[in-house]
């Protein structure tokens, strides 16, 4: 039977797209609501993060919802905020996507349900073609005694050696959550089940994402730590909260260190940290419900060096929310809060994390408010110029890298850290290309008519 979380409620259907741009003077953002969800095309987009796809259009899921009910959906959305949406879940493939997609090196995109699949109802990973042709890769609980996991509520990830990587909240070895590793073709290994340690000193119940850092190693959160794993799966303890745990999962920014949130504690309303690799933590800064409550979304490093994130709670408005940046020192700036305006048309309380498109814009969803209180996506103009992304941000020489923009149609010439580069195939959003020989580790550039674009991050060039 499948379980439907009480907070993912119906309301009545109305078909709606509305756009509302409000400015913030203070910080020269401008903030533009750009669709509600209004149940028949998904509702309550949860711990989401929307991704770009090659043809520039933004990518993401809704918990509930859709043309079979309540159990999620699978959406598009064009820049100029027109929603389609791709597939709707049906309960026996897999219910309530929680995370956000993955845009794999092979073009396709891959994710999680935190329940459903038959037989066993415990989650799901599948698999879908830019042309929406759906795949249930792997079914949780297939194992004996569930050893293989359940209930995974983060987004995959895509390891350097071509296989995803995952968390499951609980069920393995221990009913404690797993790691796991699986192919493209849906062959699963579980790395690490969790609370293998003398008093569960390792954790549990993991509900974030794992991240694969410059070393190679995998390193992640549960409940109550941050965690290293190798690729064998042998797992090392960085560092344990004696208070409120870690509320999302990581990201090494530029400077090689992780970041990350916790949520709110007894004398807090939650922070956001720093910690070095070998697991030295400090708290960059302390929320106190004005600027924000509960940061639950995953924080992101945008093209200026700094750190953008969302906050489930708080803000100018007391209980709906907030959007901000901080530098890696910590120097917070509240950029929006939401529920500006009367019945919250621009949504209320974000929990997934933020995504910087090409176009330089941030986009997010919340999961209440909208015209229709099923949850709204908005985006956030912060005057960042526009970039390039590779996929993926490392390779060897000789190597195939897909790099996603916009006008790249007319691009001229493309190099790896200054080492020019062979034009592949082209597109307006989307162009192909090869690590050249003798590339160095660093930034992407292409020129195209109206100037050169840079990649976001330095590509690594794999010896």
């Amino acid at each position: 039977m499948i379980k439907i979380d009480q907070r993912r409620r119906t309301l009545p259907i109305v078909v709606l797209l509305c756009s509302l741009a409000l400015t913030v003077t203070a910080n020269s953002q401008t903030f533009t609501s750009l669709v509600s969800f209004d149940y028949s095309n998904g509702a309550r987009p949860y711990l989401t993060a929307l991704v770009q796809g090659v043809d520039g259009n933004l990518y993401g899921t809704t918990s509930v919802g859709g043309a079979n009910g309540p159990y999620g959906t699978i959406f598009e959305l064009a820049p100029s905020g027109t929603l389609t949406t791709v597939y709707s879940f049906g309960g026996s493939d897999g219910a309530f996507p929680s995370a956000a997609l993955l845009l794999a090196t092979d073009g396709n995109f891959y994710g999680t349900t935190e329940e459903g699949g038959e037989p066993y109802y415990a989650g799901t990973i599948f698999k879908m073609t830019p042309a929406g042709e759906f795949t249930t890769l792997y079914t949780f609980c297939s194992q004996s005694a569930c050893g293989d996991g359940g209930q995974p509520d983060a987004a995959l990830i895509e390891g350097k050696d071509g296989n995803f990587y995952g968390t499951t909240q609980v069920y393995g070895a221990n009913e404690a959550g797993t790691v796991f590793r699986i192919t493209p073709t849906g062959a699963l290994t579980t790395l690490y089940s969790f609370c293998s340690l003398t008093n569960c000193a390792d954790g549990g119940h993991p509900s974030s994402s794992l991240i694969q850092a410059t070393n190679g190693n995998f390193y992640g959160t549960n409940s109550s730590t941050v965690f290293k794993i190798t690729l064998n799966g042998k797992l090392t303890t960085l560092y344990t909260f004696t208070g409120t745990g870690p509320s999302s999962g990581l990201i090494q920014a530029n400077d090689g260190n992780f970041y990350g949130t916790t949520g709110p504690g007894t004398d807090n309303e939650g922070t956001v940290f720093g910690m070095t690799s070998a697991g030295a933590l400090t708290t960059l800064y302390t929320f106190t419900g004005y600027n924000g409550t509960s940061p639950e979304g995953t924080l992101i490093q945008a093209t200026d060096g700094n750190l953008y994130g969302t906050t489930f709670l708080g803000g100018a408005y007391y209980a709906y929310g907030s959007i901000f940046r901080t530098t890696l020192t910590g120097d917070l700036t509240t950029l929006y809060s939401f529920c500006a305006q009367t019945n919250c048309p621009d949504g209320e309380n974000p929990s997934g994390a933020l995504f910087q498109s090409t176009n330089g814009q941030f986009y997010g969803t919340t999961w209440y408010g909208g015209v229709n209180d099923e949850g709204t996506v908005f985006a956030v103009d912060a005057g960042l110029a526009p970039f390039i992304e590779t996929i993926p941000t490392s390779g060897r020489s000789g190597s195939t890298v897909k790099i996603l923009g916009y006008g790249l149609s007319g691009a001229t010439a493309v190099s790896f850290n200054g080492k020019d580069s062979i034009l592949g195939s082209k597109a307006n959003t989307y162009l192909t290309t090869r690590v050249p020989p003798g590339a160095t580790s660093g930034f992407v550039t292409v020129t195209t008519s109206k100037g050169k674009l840079r990649s976001n991050v330095r590509f690594r060039v794999i010896p």
